[in-house]
């Protein structure tokens, strides 16, 4: 991964957040252009509003569920409440555990929580609009309001500021995009990148933001570009950006990768996730001195080798009291102690009422007569002499006389039956057979009129393919 742009601190023990004043959002926002949104296509004069979402819920899936996968999880500030993420709807739920209360329902897939400082509402990320973007619920679900617009760009991690005031989002738009963090004002406006664009920053993707109790350092993980097949070791990095020099410092130098940070309301840890070996799990750094450890390993499963479109790992959160940890993996949410004390499941009981779309179904007509008409002929392979031909037709090997010959199975094998090539001489074939129990061969035939049983010519099974005699 290149990531030598960010220059690494010369120690993270040096690094402690201070009360300094925050640079304000609004004295910058002339400085950088706004990244416009696609808009909706508008409705026809007279007629009804395009709908966002064409399909509509036909279907619902009902059931009671104990577990989950993939499940963002905040903590709200009272400490009284658990806000998750659950096959694309949010739920609520005491911090001790039990039934689960949908926040969202329907069509859309809802993902991602986070509650405001106040606690009075919460900012998740919707395709309700057709798609990805940052909407913000009050959490008495009396007022939804749509922050970002168009359907152009791919949003995720959404975080509040300290203040409340606004929302830091990573944004990307096009096939594959690097996505930036953009800070928006919760007031409206398209916001503006929150690290001004510069020829070192260009191809950095930016994900999972965090913001320092004091607003003015913004965690990050960041990688170069958005993703890359056979990728190797290490693709993300932490830092942090400094709201009030401009400055960009890199606070991680793991092979396994650094990810998802978090920053506890105390200011005193961080923690996030990386890769040891095979398995991933979490760090805790103690920000005043720099020393950190293992806090839960294993956790879940990462997301580093795709593009993490809902980020390299589930969100989570630290309890009000910096105390614990409340994360999701292995299907369960978990309070993980800061202190290292043994961590408890936090139960909970969701009943899905999953909302589904038109069933795709067909009515074919299938034909039962004795012959039916092959729609599709496969693998034709003429004789040596031009006199006959071998297909496949339904998965079975036939032989047919030139040109206008009755078709007739060569074999009277069960077994899928494919490729067919002619002996140089004319008197053979060879073909590959293929049964899902027991595996693949090459075969081998005469065709001299009669139905005969073929010889194995290979004694492994296995997926063979495009035989060919040699010319002798």
């Amino acid at each position: 991964m290149n990531y030598s742009f960010i220059q690494p601190a010369v120690s993270t023990r040096r690094f402690r957040p201070s009360g300094l004043s925050v640079l304000s959002a609004l004295s910058v926002l002339s400085a950088f252009s706004t990244l416009s949104a696609q808009p909706s296509a508008p409705a026809a004069p007279g007629g009804p509003p395009p709908k966002p979402l064409p399909l509509e819920a036909k279907r619902t899936a009902a059931f009671t569920t104990t577990k989950g996968t993939w499940m963002s999880v905040d903590v709200s500030p009272d400490g009284q409440t658990i806000v998750f993420d659950l096959l694309g709807d949010l739920y609520t739920m005491p911090i001790a555990g039990g039934k689960a209360t949908a926040l969202t329902t329907g069509l859309s897939y809802d993902a991602q929580p986070r509650f405001s400082p106040d606690g009075k509402k919460v900012v998740f990320i919707s395709d309700r609009s057709g798609g990805d973007n940052v909407w913000i619920m009050t959490v008495d679900k009396k007022d939804t309001t749509q922050l970002t617009q168009g359907n152009g760009s791919q949003h995720l991690s959404p975080d509040w500021s300290p203040d409340g005031k606004y929302i830091v989002v990573s944004r990307g738009g096009g096939g594959f995009p690097a996505s930036k963090l953009h800070l928006l004002d919760v007031d409206g406006g398209s916001g503006f990148p929150l690290i001004p664009p510069s020829p070192q920053s260009q191809s950095l993707k930016t994900l999972g933001a965090a913001f320092s109790p004091d607003s003015r350092y913004v965690w990050f993980s960041a990688r170069s570009g958005d993703w890359n097949y056979n990728a190797i070791f290490p693709q993300y990095q932490l830092g942090y950006y400094d709201r009030q020099t401009g400055t960009l410092t890199r606070m991680s130098n793991r092979y396994g990768s650094a990810f998802r940070p978090a920053i506890s309301p105390d200011g005193k840890w961080l923690t996030y996730a990386t890769r040891h070996e095979a398995v991933t799990g979490l760090r805790i750094r103690n920000l005043a001195t720099g020393e950190e450890d293992w806090l839960a390993h294993p956790i879940q499963r990462d997301d580093m080798e795709a593009r993490a479109t809902l980020d390299v790992l589930p969100g989570y959160s630290f309890t009000p009291d910096s105390r614990a940890v409340v994360i999701s993996y292995g299907g369960e949410i978990w309070r993980v102690p800061v202190d290292k004390s043994a961590s408890s499941r936090i139960p909970f009981t969701a009943d899905v009422r999953l909302a589904v779309g038109p069933e795709v179904k067909f009515n074919y007509r299938i034909d039962t007569t004795a012959n039916l008409v092959a729609r599709q002929i496969r693998n034709p392979a003429v004789s040596p002499d031009g006199k006959r031909v071998a297909f496949v037709a339904v998965d079975r090997l036939y032989l047919k006389d030139l040109p206008s010959g009755t078709p007739r199975r060569v074999t009277s094998s069960d077994l899928g039956e494919f490729q067919p090539v002619w002996s140089p001489d004319g008197k053979s074939l060879a073909w590959i057979n293929w049964g899902d129990a027991a595996g693949g061969h090459i075969m081998k035939a005469a065709v001299d009129g009669r139905v005969i049983t073929p010889v194995q010519l290979t004694r492994v099974a296995a997926l063979y393919s495009n035989p060919a005699w040699n010319p002798d």
